[in-house]
């Protein structure tokens, strides 16, 4: 019997695969107490309660204990438990009762609780909104249940299930062939080969081989079907699998690490160790200056607690929620939330031609023998090669069947022709191939038929066909044939050669070492013309800064045609052998001038898109067969549509439900105004942060009392960051969407310094008006009496928390606030609203115990001159600001 899932043990028993390949069919059916008529749904609902799920667990696998550990384990958050503990042994328990403050320890648990329960709750409606999405995408497979075929999800299958298999299926589950037709799998993801590799049901395994990957009979979860068909038993699930272990070990699904979420850990530590030296700081400040060292040590703590952003990654879930949320409206799903931020950072979007930039419908528009005269002899040929081969019918082959069935008597040749083998298609190869037998007039004949690209056909073929007979493929039949393709390629056709060989002798089993000596016997040329939409969509990402890149296996003369429609520049194009050729300098330079690479095999197009992010660029992908898969391993977010094969599914980060140029676009302006929305709050925070600390440090020096008590310092912050709450709902101006968008944590100092000191300026207006003017004015100039200190500090609670608010629509566009740019409602709202409830809490009956005293309401109006001078500062500002760099 197979183990159960839950037991300690190697997750990968090898010697149970080995047990298993070499025994019998019927002896493996009784290991597992199977069928090969598949289970019963009661029988399955076992299975899955004795083996486990087919999920592949790992330690991101999200529990809701999980993701309330993420929600407390950030670097802010800790910080904050740490500022929390200081000042709880501080303030309350190392100090007499008489003299303890457990308000700023309440506040400071408020803060907490409100990071973590609010960070908390969105993580769990990602995980929730990621489920349902990925819900409609979800990879099927064929499972025979209860007697009949049905497709059902992947997780859905069990131990014991048999499942059915066809070209293009990526393998649910480690599995034994039961039945195999010309069957070939890729183990790209196990072993790194890309090329095909055949599986065969009905073969002996000799107790000499060893190597389990290898084994003939046996196929992995993570593999896909390149050609042929079959069916197999599960005998693994899960973390038991092969793929499951090597998942554990390095996840293939691993997030790719943006450029965004390292300048975040930067940022982190930047302000982790600003904390750590402005504690100390203002300690030693106000403990000389004041001579409180307890008191000191406390607003220290609360000084510190109000530069630890604790919603910023509130702020970032909820901006990715909602961008997901937007892009499913329009047709995409977000199988990875940190693609959207990757995606308000690309500047570079690599594409598959077929499909992308053309409608995906071929018409086959000629089948010319080499005289260039139509004959139904090159259809014929033509169509037993893509009639008898089991790998995934792609257009061309569908396009062939297709004019078949209107011209020749397809039933007739069904009958007069038998498949015996065939050798699939690879990207290297670029041709396939059947091997048939006549049952007519040529009865026990085999014959090898071939279709590929001309330049490989060529290589493999030493006759020509003309007029039904044989000559030599001369230098000067070969100068002809690539001239006729060359004219037919000008015209917008793609062409393939058509040849064939009578009575192959294989090499052992069928394979590419069989074709050779071929007969050419003409052409095949065929249409995908371009899609209405593509050259305004192409339009449309140049002028968002995007720079496409086309990839294709087609040669120059198609791609140059097609692009030439589309509007694309074709004046440099490079193909696969200058690619290989090249040198990592080189290849550096071709991928800056070029925009067009032809001939591509699946690991040039990896090439290509590393030296892209070698050079800097954030660069996409999209694409939807199994030569994309490489690729989409390597680009910073990827993208596939719904119809693509399963292999590209399950690697792309986001998927259409149309492969649309359009909606890529759309999606890309919707990455960078989730971006945009994420650095409004880091600039907000960021400024009136250093405002806030150069603020604290010179008035500590300057006033003979502290420049606000911890907890009016801790209530601030706290208001405040409940206002940048709904930033994530705010709306982005055009131009800045229109470039994308990354995030270099150099780049801030200047920023900083810049708008940073602004807030300051204006706390030192403030606290010398309330210091000279307005509390000598109401109570007097004793300035140790607690009235003119409550009264100093409700004046300064009120300008800071007005500034800070303030700063939130000032910053969040370059143009003048109110006037030449605003803020959503909601946004406007909010902040005007909190601002007024801070102000109001210097009158109301708990203002005493916040230690503050009731302000004439006509300070509002200081307040209001105070602002104007703020934004016209910050104007100011801006100009010269952004007679540099951009904002």
């Amino acid at each position: 019997m197979v183990k159960a899932a839950g037991k300690k043990q190697s997750n990968v028993d090898i010697q149970r695969i080995q047990q298993i390949a070499h025994e019998s069919r019927s002896e493996t059916l009784a290991r597992l107490q199977a069928s090969a008529e598949g289970l019963s749904t009661n029988k399955a609902e076992e299975n899955r309660k004795e083996y486990g799920e087919n999920r592949i667990r790992t330690n991101s696998n999200a529990s809701n204990w999980r993701l309330l550990w993420e929600s407390i384990a950030t670097p802010f958050t800790l910080a904050l438990i740490g500022l929390t503990i200081l000042t709880l042994f501080t303030s309350y328990i190392l100090v007499p009762q008489d003299n303890s403050d457990i308000d700023t320890v309440i506040v400071m648990i408020i803060m907490l609780i409100i990071s973590v329960v609010v960070n908390f709750a969105q993580k769990i409606r990602i995980a929730k909104v990621t489920e349902k999405l990925m819900d409609m995408v979800s990879v099927t497979t064929n499972i025979r249940r209860d007697g009949k075929n049905v497709e059902l999800p992947t997780d859905e299958v069990v131990v014991g299930d048999v499942i059915n298999l066809s070209a293009g299926d990526m393998i649910p589950a480690d599995m034994k062939l039961l039945t195999s037709k010309d069957l070939f799998c890729s183990y790209s993801y196990l072993d790194s080969d890309s090329e095909p590799v055949e599986k065969m049901a009905n073969v002996t395994i000799k107790p000499s081989m060893q190597d389990y990957l290898n084994y003939p009979n046996i196929l992995y979860e993570g593999t896909t079907i390149v050609s042929g068909s079959g069916s197999g038993i599960v005998f693994a699930v899960g973390n038991n699998t092969v793929f499951g272990k090597k998942v554990q070990e390095i996840s293939r699904k691993k997030v790719k690490t943006t450029l965004f979420d390292r300048e975040m850990r930067q940022l982190a530590k930047i302000l982790i160790v600003t904390a750590a030296i402005l504690i100390p700081l203002l300690f030693i400040i106000n403990g000389l200056t004041k001579g409180d060292w307890g008191e000191s040590l406390i607003f220290a703590l609360a000084a510190a607690a109000g530069i630890t952003p604790e919603v910023l990654p509130i702020i970032v879930n909820s901006n990715l929620t909602k961008g997901a949320l937007e892009m499913s409206k329009k047709g995409a799903v977000v199988k990875q939330m940190n693609a959207i931020q990757n995606l308000g950072s690309i500047d570079t979007f690599c594409i598959d031609k077929t499909g992308t930039l053309t409608q995906n419908k071929v018409v086959l528009e000629r089948h010319y023998d080499l005289e260039m005269q139509e004959t139904p002899r090159i259809l014929k040929f033509s169509y037993l090669n893509a009639y008898y081969q089991t790998g995934m019918k792609d257009l061309i082959d569908k396009a062939i069947i297709d004019a078949a069935g209107d011209e020749l008597d397809v039933n007739e040749i069904q009958r007069d022709y038998n498949k015996i083998d065939e050798i699939p298609f690879d990207y290297t190869r670029k041709r396939m191939s059947v091997v048939v037998v006549d049952n007519d007039e040529h009865h026990g004949q085999h014959m090898l038929v071939t279709k590929g690209a001309a330049e490989g056909m060529l290589n493999i073929s030493n006759k020509v066909e003309i007029n039904g007979k044989s000559e030599e493929l001369t230098d000067d039949w070969r100068k002809k044939i690539l001239k006729q393709i060359d004219e037919l390629n000008d015209d917008g056709l793609r062409v393939l050669l058509v040849g064939y060989k009578l009575n192959p002798a294989p090499v052992g089993e069928f394979s590419a070492k069989d074709e050779n000596d071929l007969t050419i016997v003409g052409y095949l040329a065929y249409l995908d013309p371009p899609k209405e939409s593509t050259k305004e969509a192409l339009q449309a990402l140049r002028n968002d800064n995007i720079d496409v890149k086309i990839f294709t296996g087609d040669n120059e003369a198609v791609t140059r045609a097609i692009a030439l429609q589309v509007g694309l520049n074709v004046d440099t194009v490079y193909d696969g052998e200058q690619i290989e050729k090249a040198s990592p300098e080189e290849l550096a330079e071709i991928v800056e001038k070029c925009d067009i690479f032809v001939h591509l095999t699946p690991e040039l197009r990896t090439k290509i898109i590393e030296a892209l992010k070698k050079n800097g660029h954030t660069v996409g992908y999209m694409g939807d067969g199994n030569k994309d898969a490489l690729a989409m391993n390597v680009a910073n977010v990827t993208v596939t549509s719904e119809n693509s094969v399963d292999i590209t599914r399950e690697s792309a980060d986001i998927i259409f439900k149309q492969k649309d140029l359009q909606l890529l676009e759309e999606m890309v302006i919707t990455g960078r105004k989730v971006f945009s929305n994420t650095m409004k709050y880091i600039k907000t925070f960021l400024v009136t942060n250093l405002g806030s600390i150069i603020t604290m440090v010179v008035a500590s020096l300057i006033l003979p009392f502290l420049p606000l008590l911890p907890l009016q310092l801790l209530i601030l912050n706290l208001i405040y960051s409940i206002s940048c709450l709904v930033i994530p709902f705010d709306s982005v101006s055009k131009s800045y969407v229109k470039k994308p968008q990354k995030w270099s944590i150099r780049k801030w100092p200047k920023f900083v310094l810049a708008f940073g000191p602004i807030p300051a300026i204006i706390d030192f207006i403030a606290m010398a008006m309330m210091f000279y003017v307005v509390c000598p004015y109401l109570v007097g100039s004793n300035y140790h009496h607690w009235v003119f200190i409550s009264l100093f500090y409700s004046g300064i609670f009120i300008e800071s928390l007005w500034t800070r608010e303030m700063a939130i629509h000032v910053l969040r566009d370059e143009r003048f606030p109110f006037f030449g740019q605003h803020a959503t409602p909601i946004v406007f709202l909010v902040t005007f609203a909190l601002a007024i409830w801070g102000s109001a809490l210097p009158s109301s009956s708990i203002a005493s115990s916040l230690g503050m005293t009731n302000l004439p309401f006509s300070f509002m109006l200081v307040v209001l001159v105070l602002e104007i001078i703020y934004i016209l500062l910050n104007t100011i500002v801006k100009k010269i600001y952004l007679k540099n760099v951009t904002f």
